[in-house]
């Protein structure tokens, strides 16, 4: 018999009482069980709570977590969950927090992941900022394709595929494809769907081919626009998931970099090139570096017309060594591992004057400033930007300058 009860006879169950204690890593309370410190998922801080415990595999490994099933003593910041498919989906931790709440939350766990090195104890966290919206902000959604056509996600613990008529974390165009596909498209196991909410642009991928498909599909693109600018984004390329909140990022970056016309500016992680198109007319010249080619196509035929950038084909850690200018202000902006220690090292050797470092992920962003800070950098400010409303997950944007420089 498997070891997964969440695949066998719903009559093995097992539920006990647990006081949660703070948030852990993946948006789920830590709770004690049996001298075993579990993830609680549905809770809050502090509250009494019977959660059902599931003991099962994963690559080959033991598992134990819990899930709430009842609140016993709730937290003041508990809501009502607007949302039929929360828990069953996974996809949303929070959206039982509110939302003030979960700014506030966010910022504790940057906190958290900051105390483990004594370089970042005395460094300023400002408060997470808010995303104008809370719900309807994601232009990218991925779902899971099952029993001939249903479209949905898998929850993360049980694995079980829950079907979904409407996202509300998606943008309405996305919940549109959703509605019009639904039960159709099940020559594929997999669904993506980007729109530009700026644009109306969309793209689907992969190409469907049944005569009743309502859209077309199979796109190698679409276009959207930030401030000002039309970006295009092909499906292999990154893109922020958040566009409005993406604006954001470019206008801290800005403000903290104070850019001028004379200097040099690299943005390392460019992606198809949001930061270095935009802040491009305030420096002298932009080097984006990118190691994926088709987000580098798409920089190079959306940006034709900014003529002081050259875009470098090639990972962080290889290319940025080898630029021949001096380094005025770098932007790192790297996926959520963080970055590769030879470019912390190129950039600790190149001293560029002032760094902003966006983050999605605390954990690697603190393990990354420990080296900087050693390297003779100085925090100068954290700030969290909640991208994603209803999740655990917060990006940060830090800045960062020689020590002893103002």
């Amino acid at each position: 018999m498997s070891l997964d009860p969440l695949r066998n006879e719903e009559d093995i169950k097992e539920y006990v009482d647990l006081r949660l204690g703070p948030m852990g890593e993946i948006g789920d309370c830590v709770a004690n069980l049996d001298g075993e410190t579990i993830g609680v998922f549905g809770g809050i801080p502090g509250e009494l709570v019977k959660a059902r415990i599931y003991r099962y595999r994963r690559r080959k490994r033991s598992m134990v977590t819990g899930m709430v099933s009842q609140v016993i003593e709730p937290s003041p910041h508990r809501v009502e969950v607007p949302c039929p498919n929360f828990g069953p989906c996974s996809g949303c931790q929070w959206q039982h927090i509110d939302y003030q709440h979960q700014l506030e939350l966010k910022r504790g766990i940057v906190s958290e992941s900051f105390s483990s090195y004594c370089t970042l104890e005395e460094v300023n966290i400002s408060p997470t900022l808010p995303a104008p919206s809370q719900f309807e902000y994601r232009n990218h959604a991925r779902f899971t394709v099952r029993f001939g056509g249903q479209m949905g996600f898998s929850n993360r613990i049980t694995r079980r595929f829950v079907r979904i008529e409407n996202c509300m974390l998606m943008a309405p165009e996305i919940n549109e494809v959703l509605g019009g596909l639904q039960d159709k498209v099940s020559e594929t196991t997999n669904l993506s769907v980007r729109v530009g909410v700026n644009t109306g642009d969309r793209l689907i991928q992969p190409t469907l081919s049944a005569p009743d498909i309502p859209f077309a599909s199979g796109q190698k693109w679409y276009m959207e626009k930030l401030k000002g600018r039309i970006f295009r984004v092909a499906s292999p390329s990154f893109f922020q998931v958040n566009t409005p909140q993406s604006e954001t990022l470019i206008d801290l970056v800005s403000e903290y970099l104070a850019l001028t016309k004379e200097q040099i500016l690299v943005d390392a992680y460019a992606g198809v090139g949001t930061f270095a198109s935009i802040l491009a007319p305030n420096v002298k010249k932009v080097f984006a570096i990118e190691e994926s080619a088709s987000a580098v196509m798409d920089a190079s035929s959306a940006l034709s017309d900014v003529l002081n950038i050259e875009f470098l084909l090639g990972k962080t850690e290889k290319v940025l060594a080898d630029i021949a200018e001096d380094i005025d202000a770098l932007i790192l902006d790297p996926p959520r591992v963080g970055c590769h220690p030879d470019t912390l090292k190129a950039v600790i050797e190149r001293r560029p004057p002032r760094v902003a470092y966006v983050s999605c992920d605390p954990l690697s962003l603190a393990r990354d400033l420990d080296i900087l800070v050693k390297g003779n950098y100085r925090v100068i400010n954290v700030q969290p930007v909640d991208m994603f409303p209803q999740t655990y997950h917060v990006e940060c944007v830090v800045t960062l300058g020689l020590s002893g420089q103002t």
